[in-house]
Parts: C-alpha cells; structure tokens; sequence
C-alpha cells in the first residue's frame, strides 16, 4: 500500500511535487497515523530554502505541525489505541506532515483538543510548545513576582498568537507586545497584551507607558534587527529568550555590563537528541489541550486552505514567506 504526499523535488528543489510513498511500520515508540490537516511555520520555508541551497538526493516531505488520527501503534506505546484523536508538532529529523500518513513517536504527541476542529488543532503544536518551552522553561516567567515586564516582540505571529495568553494565564508579569500595524495590534489585544508597541522606535515606545526597561523579553523574530534594541531595554539581571538565529554575530556588551541572561529556544531539541525528558512535550500539548477545552486559550488559526496539493502547500509558503502573518496558515487534507 501507498499513501500521496507532497515533497521537494530533488531535480529542482525550489519546486514541490507529489509522491507515491510506502506506507511504513510503526517503530516501538511510534504511532502511525492519518493526516487531517497540517498547518505551515516558518520553520518549513527555512527547511526548504537549506533544500534549495544544499541540494537533495531524494524527495523530502516537509511539515510538523498536525492533527490526525491514529491506525497503529508501537510496542511500546502507552495512553494512545487506533481510533485516538491526536495533534503533535513532529520531529525535524523525520519525514513530515505533508503527506496522508506518517509515523509519529508518541511521547511527543498529544491528545486532540475535543473542541477544536481538524484545522484549528494543527494550528497549535509548535507554536504552543515553543511558546511553553520559552516562556516557563527558559525564562522561567511562571516563578516570577507580581510587576515584572515580559516584552514579546512579534506578538502577532503564530508563537506570540499563543505566548501572550499563556504568559497571562500562567504568570503575573505584565506583557507588552510589539505590532507595526493597527490590525496586528488589536489582534495582540485581542489576545491579552496589557499594551502594545511599535517595535520601530522601542525605548521611545516603552517610554511612552511609562517603562524604562523590561525584566524579560521574548523575541520571535529578526533576532539580528532586533538586537541593539534589545540590549538597551533589557534590566540590569534581566532574561531574554529568542527562537531565531543569528546570521550576524551578536555583540554581547549589553548584556555582560547588564548581567543580563541569553537562552535559546528550540521546540525541536528533545526530539533532535532523544532526551530523558523527551515526553514532556506530550505532557505539555495535553495540557494546552485541556486550556483550549475548557476555554481559557483559543486556536490562533487565522487561514484554512482545502485539499493536499502541490498547489496549496505552494500558496501556504508563500503567506508565510510574505511576513505578515497574523496567526496560522492549515491545509485539510
């Protein structure tokens, strides 16, 4: 038996193609299960721009983010049965969610949202994970007292979509996000921020509301653009987060004359080297799970694109590419 998917084409990796590709046997960890929907980040474009700059010798299926149901299971899987209803955000190092199959390792999946949709539950898993990750394990926001500041900048993608109201949820800091445009702003509002800025002039912004420096930031986009801005108007002891690399060196001057923190946050890492604690993530997605069941966290999905083509994982590269992205681009299968 063979199951479609959408690859690269390693004849002209700028190109997307459909495949025919075997279906495969769970290993001991693993679940298979069908697609439903798959959502694209940027983390998909980048993989494929390597693609296109590397080269490929085989066709590769792009895609993490997902919710599917499954049809089989590893020896040793515990908590999930065929049948079950899951959404995982994948493991980069595994043929992806592009496709009407694929095997998943179970301890980093979770249990579907009941009362989302196909759609708005693929919309979730990485960005609910790294969001997660970031906010409660590297900057460790949860712990910190009443008046502390988060500065989230580019609180309108898809991570922001979902750092601002876990940070509300879940901590005490009061968040400011960074919007350029009115539509992007309200939606950052709309989502809990206690004030939005433009992250074109951020000390000015920041002085405006009454605020000399921020305690944390959490930054999720153009790390290099961002850079200076971020040294000036992190505290002294101050913690900052990003998940983009750096293709520039980063001076390091503020942050030693400050003894400010740097961590880095990649929602990938577990799974990239099989940690002990690798199945936190499945206990992460099915406790997101149950704040979006019980209505204190919404699906950040914001465009639905029908069917799994060449042509609409084309068009969803392309809203992601374009940068101005509020929330989440899925594809349904």
């Amino acid at each position: 038996m063979t199951f479609k998917a959408i690859a690269v084409n390693p004849a002209q990796p700028a190109e997307f193609i459909a495949i025919q590709h075997p279906l495969l046997t769970p290993g001991e960890h693993d679940l298979l299960v069908e697609v439903r929907a798959a959502s694209v980040n940027p983390v998909d474009t980048k993989v494929h721009a390597g693609a296109q700059k590397n080269g490929l010798t085989q066709p590769r299926i792009l895609g993490w983010d997902a919710s599917a149901i499954v049809r089989a299971v590893g020896s040793q899987v515990r908590g999930f049965a065929p049948g079950d209803e899951v959404y995982y955000a994948g493991d980069i190092t595994r043929a992806g969610s592009n496709a009407e199959f694929q095997l998943i390792d179970a301890r980093i999946t979770g249990h579907k949202p009941k009362t989302l949709d196909w759609a708005s539950a693929a919309a979730i898993p990485l960005t609910a994970l790294t969001a997660w990750e970031g906010l409660f394990e590297r900057l460790q926001i949860d712990t910190a007292p009443e008046g502390k500041t988060l500065l989230i900048i580019g609180g309108a993608g898809g991570v922001g979509s979902l750092a601002i109201p876990l940070a509300k949820l879940r901590s005490k800091v009061k968040v400011i996000a960074t919007a350029s445009r009115p539509d992007s702003a309200q939606w950052c509002r709309d989502r809990g921020a206690d004030a939005v800025v433009n992250y074109h002039n951020l000390a000015d912004e920041l002085a405006a509301i009454g605020l000399n420096h921020v305690d944390y930031i959490f930054c999720l986009n153009d790390t290099d653009g961002h850079w200076d801005n971020i040294g000036k108007v992190i505290a002294p002891q101050g913690h900052i987060c990003t998940i983009v690399e750096n293709a520039q060196p980063l001076s390091m001057e503020q942050l030693k004359l400050k003894s400010a923190a740097l961590h880095w946050e990649l929602m990938y890492t577990r799974s990239m080297f099989n940690t002990p604690d690798m199945a936190r993530q499945g206990e992460i997605l099915n406790a997101v799970a149950s704040l979006l069941d019980e209505g204190k966290l919404s699906s950040s999905l914001s465009e639905t694109l029908q069917g799994l083509s060449v042509e609409t994982l084309m068009h969803a590269h392309q809203r992601v590419l374009a940068g101005h992205m509020r929330g989440k681009v899925v594809m349904v299968y």
